[in-house]
């Protein structure tokens, strides 16, 4: 039995973030876990930034509303669950994912939680648990599912590492010449190749 473990941003959906970025014209926030290994650091910047901004949670879910899915993302991930279960493991949030995954066709998703506070900015962030992505595979893994991994970022190598196979998809430069034990893959139907010969 095989199950697939998947990032969500860069993969199926453009980064949050840098749409965020792009919208407000704030540069700093334009940083993700691309750029930034430790998500602690990445989260405590990007909550100082919107406070200091002035930005609260509608700010943000206003431009998630405008992202579609990256081209071809849904056919993918539509033939993908056509062949085995896949769980989307993202550390976004899940007062930012519900129309992204509306988009997708409702794929399950394992994701963090926010504090909003009476003034409807977003106060801290809540991790579902700590290194969540490994823990996924581990518990996949515990109940005999041969699991594959795939994501772009610094904070999916441990859940690709975790995996029987781990497969990055369009990652940085910076993160393939540091984790060369794994696959590169830039288009969806190379991914297609690679699990074709899985199932």
């Amino acid at each position: 039995m095989h199950i697939i473990c998947s990032d969500l941003e860069g993969v199926f959906i453009p980064e949050i973030w840098i749409n965020v970025a792009e919208r407000t014209g704030i540069d700093d926030l334009r940083l993700t876990t691309r750029d930034i290994a430790d998500y602690d650091v990445l989260m405590k910047r990007r909550l100082s930034i919107l406070d200091a901004n002035g930005l609260k949670l509608k700010d943000i879910t206003d431009v998630i509303a405008t992202i579609d899915p990256l081209p071809g993302a849904k056919d993918f991930l539509d033939w993908l669950r056509s062949q085995t279960q896949v769980i989307i493991v993202s550390d976004t949030f899940v007062e930012f994912a519900k129309p992204l995954m509306k988009k997708l066709g409702w794929p399950t998703l394992l994701c963090h939680g926010l504090t909003i506070d009476a003034g409807g900015a977003i106060a801290d962030y809540n991790l579902r648990q700590a290194d969540g992505k490994r823990k996924v595979v581990q518990a996949f893994k515990d109940l005999n599912y041969e699991v594959l991994a795939m994501g772009d970022s610094y904070n999916d190598v441990a859940m690709l590492k975790e995996a029987h196979q781990g497969i990055l998809f369009r990652p940085p430069k910076n993160v393939i010449d540091e984790y060369p034990q794994f696959p590169v893959t830039t288009t969806y139907e190379e991914l297609r190749d690679i699990f074709g010969k899985v199932f």
